[in-house]
């Protein structure tokens, strides 16, 4: 695995297009590592100090959980060094999906990513550039439909990433409109879980849980997580956290999630930074859900809940470990050695099957059946992972050689 890693980390990405704003001082770069099945795939995201590694990074990312999600196409991403706070920030996007347009139309699919909102940002912008959709370029190099044909999956896609959900099996309150785009990467993140018990052995009932960031995928994997009967002790985000070692009830998850304030965590009893900081780590838990940010989760922390009973650890966040490296740096491999560790290309690919479904043909528009298919997605990469390695630890091991193999 280590020498096929190696191989694909140092490969050079086939495309690389660097754009500076002549308005700003913004920076942009798409990195598309290949065009595998004739098109590539990646979201746009926005923050200050990025660089062109950290897309290149991403956009090898993607391209490994395109092996699980599907399309079969290469991975690609965006990214501009700006501050999203900054009020030029339209102007910005503007411009950039203007002088990016030409790939949009040809080869590369793009969406939302960190502080680049899918609905309100990419998908009106971009057809203001004569784009159809974001995902446009995904249609013609790969699929490549007839007009007629690509009318229509470009509608099913658009209508389907923008449902609001009506099962209350899925959504936490329907009246409140929530998303398929919402809900489907914490989803995915606690379907993981599950079936990993179910493959593996066990059951995820009355197992403890402890989660990282209440954003848009935190608070979703938590509130899916307590659904399933898992009992959620700990919660930390970027302003404090709460704690309980019983596990707080489904009822109190789905409040928290109802009350949540836009993607921060918002409680009477909420516990500072600092001091949540110091304890959670110790609690007993069997599960681990890093939804925060990448390059946060530290070795001491995942001793810490070695040591307390960690059993599983699914990851709503790409690259979850502090290391280094793109893949598999010497924190990630410490804690696959030691405990289950389901990938983020399986655990999180909720969003990107999703859009792999909808560029389908006439696929049912239900939320029952797009959710379900997320679920058999993730539920067929964890076993392909266990055909090749039945053992508990080096799950993400396998899963990687799995990967790989397809894509050298």
């Amino acid at each position: 695995m280590k020498d096929l890693l190696n191989l694909y980390q140092n490969k050079e990405p086939e495309i690389v297009f660097n754009w500076k704003d002549p308005e700003t001082e913004a920076e942009g770069w798409t990195v598309i590592n290949s065009l595998r099945g004739g098109a590539a795939g990646g979201g746009t995201r926005m923050r200050p100090g990025l660089d062109m590694n950290e897309v290149l990074s991403l956009a090898k990312t993607m391209e490994v959980k395109f092996t699980v999600s599907g399309p079969a196409i290469g991975g690609a991403k965006s990214g501009i060094n700006f501050d999203p706070k900054d009020p030029r920030k339209k102007g910005v996007l503007e411009r950039w999906y203007k002088a990016v347009s030409p790939l949009l139309k040809s080869y590369y699919g793009t969406g939302g990513d960190l502080n680049v909102d899918e609905i309100n940002e990419v998908i009106p912008i971009t057809e203001d550039c004569g784009v159809w959709h974001p995902q446009e370029g995904v249609f013609n190099g790969h699929f490549q439909p007839s007009e007629a044909d690509k009318i229509n999956r470009i509608g099913q896609l658009r209508q389907g990433v923008i449902k609001v959900l009506e099962n209350t099996a899925y959504s936490p309150d329907v009246s409140r409109k929530y998303t398929v785009a919402d809900m489907i990467t914490g989803f995915g993140v606690a379907e993981a879980v599950h079936h990993f018990y179910e493959i593996y052995g066990g059951n995820i009932t009355g197992k403890k849980a402890i989660v990282q960031g209440f954003g848009n995928v935190g608070s979703a994997a938590a509130y899916y997580l307590a659904q399933k009967g898992a009992k959620v002790v700990g919660i930390i985000d970027r302003a404090g956290g709460l704690i309980n070692e019983e596990g707080f009830s489904f009822e109190e998850i789905k409040e928290m999630f109802l009350n949540k304030d836009g993607n921060v965590l918002r409680h009477p009893d909420m516990i500072p930074f600092e001091e949540i900081n110091k304890k959670i780590w110790s609690l007993q838990a069997e599960i681990f859900a890093p939804c925060a940010a990448s390059r946060l989760v530290t070795k001491e922390q995942i001793t810490k809940m070695i040591d307390s009973r960690l059993e599983v650890i699914s990851c709503g966040a790409n690259v979850p470990f502090a290391d280094k490296e793109i893949f598999f740096g010497p924190i990630m491999e410490y804690t696959d050695e030691r405990v289950s560790l389901i990938p983020d290309f399986i655990s999180n690919c909720g969003m990107a099957r999703v859009f792999a479904y909808f560029m389908e043909r006439r696929v049912q528009m239900t939320d029952e059946a797009i959710f379900n298919d997320t679920s058999i997605t993730i539920k067929n990469a964890i076993q392909n992972s266990f055909d090749n390695n039945s053992s508990r630890t080096n799950i993400s091991k396998s899963a990687f050689e799995v990967a790989l193999k397809q894509l050298i």
